[in-house]
């Protein structure tokens, strides 16, 4: 089995821009300029990147009365330069303290490919540190710090149901899932096989627009998220087969939906007992959301391939091709290597 360290699956990042809500939120198109770029990586700095009190001031003050938590993870990601260097952070507002009036709040270097510098400032905050944090709704909360008060709004997709064929027979769904990249998905599972599949939610706005690769008219790639798609033989839907490695390994929006499960959505012990279905010997290790007792690590759900180059995708369209139900759903499933996976079974005609 795999976990994934949650402190390191904060580092995508939202810039501060007055205009993220009024009239983006209206349609009007954002134009960022280069000047308002250099701008910024040349003011000097008004506080010390290593007072977290400091920098907690300076992100809720620059933010409006409300602001949208979109990822499902509750995540709400920033971004800002001091000394000319890029930070990237979040505050986040998780499912098991959030009502107990705590916060956790996260920032860093951001990850570049030369640069990789691991160290971070986090916290969890909350009366002990001045910070109240007030449920004001079934998903929405009040956080107030010297004078400031913010409503951050959490997703609801509460009312999100998976359209025909979205779900197969012998699946569970788990839940909605809103990525930072804002693409969407309906996580499954699949009882036989002991798999997770992360469905493409086409009844949401597409979030973006698609090559088909030549590899077969069944795959294609996000433009602008990498995201590859196999539209599946047997259901109409589209099943996330690939990430691509150059954004897991800065961790950008791009790195895939393992760390944006459906928390707020999650129906009892169903996630749990998907987990434990695959790695039984978790049994009284982990919580309903697949966290360690220590709330350090989570179990790693991210059964796409991670590839470098659209060739390698050609794997998984060669194993569907001719692949026969229900095995045909292991040529989507990655688990277990080095590299993130395992290679999906060949056709039956290869199999020994």
């Amino acid at each position: 089995m795999a976990f994934r360290i949650l402190a390191a699956a904060f580092l995508s990042s939202l810039t501060l821009i007055p205009s993220l809500t009024g009239d983006a939120a209206a349609g009007t198109t954002t134009v960022h300029t280069n000047q308002q770029y250099i701008d910024e990586v040349r003011r000097e700095p008004d506080f010390k990147v290593d007072d977290q009190t400091a920098v907690f001031r300076t992100i809720l003050g620059s933010l409006p009365a409300t602001v949208k938590v979109y990822p499902t993870e509750n995540y709400f990601y920033f971004s800002f330069h001091h000394g000319a260097i890029k930070y990237a952070g979040n505050i986040r507002f998780d499912a098991e303290d959030r009502d107990e009036g705590l916060v956790h709040f996260n920032y860093f270097k951001e990850f570049t490919y030369w640069q990789r510098d691991e160290a971070d400032y986090n916290a969890v905050l909350g009366a002990k540190d001045g910070v109240t944090v007030k449920k004001a709704g079934p998903l929405s909360y009040d956080v107030s710090f010297e004078g400031k008060t913010v409503r951050f709004e959490l997703n609801d997709l509460s009312g999100v149901v998976p359209p025909p064929g979205a779900v197969g027979a012998g699946e569970t769904y788990l839940g909605p899932v809103f990525d930072e990249s804002g693409v969407r998905f309906f996580l499954v599972f699949h009882e036989d096989l002991k798999i997770f599949m992360f469905i493409l939610d086409e009844s949401a706005p597409p979030a973006d627009q698609f090559n088909v690769l030549i590899a077969s008219d069944r795959l294609s790639i996000g433009i602008r998220s990498g995201f590859a798609f196999y539209a599946d033989r047997f259901q109409n839907r589209k099943i996330l087969v690939g990430v691509n490695q150059f954004n897991t390994s800065i961790n950008n929006y791009f790195d895939g939906p393992f760390d944006q499960l459906p928390d707020n959505f999650l129906k009892g012990d169903e996630l749990r007992r998907a987990i434990l279905a695959v790695s039984p010997e978790l049994e009284g290790q982990i919580d309903r959301f697949g966290n360690s007792p220590d709330n350090q690590t989570r179990y790693l759900i991210a059964p796409y391939l991670q590839y470098e180059d659209e060739s390698e995708l050609a794997v998984i369209a060669q194993c569907a091709a001719t692949e026969q139900l229900p095995t045909y759903y292991n040529c989507f499933s990655f688990v277990g290597s080095s590299d993130g996976g395992e290679e999906p079974p060949p056709p039956d005609d290869q199999q020994e």
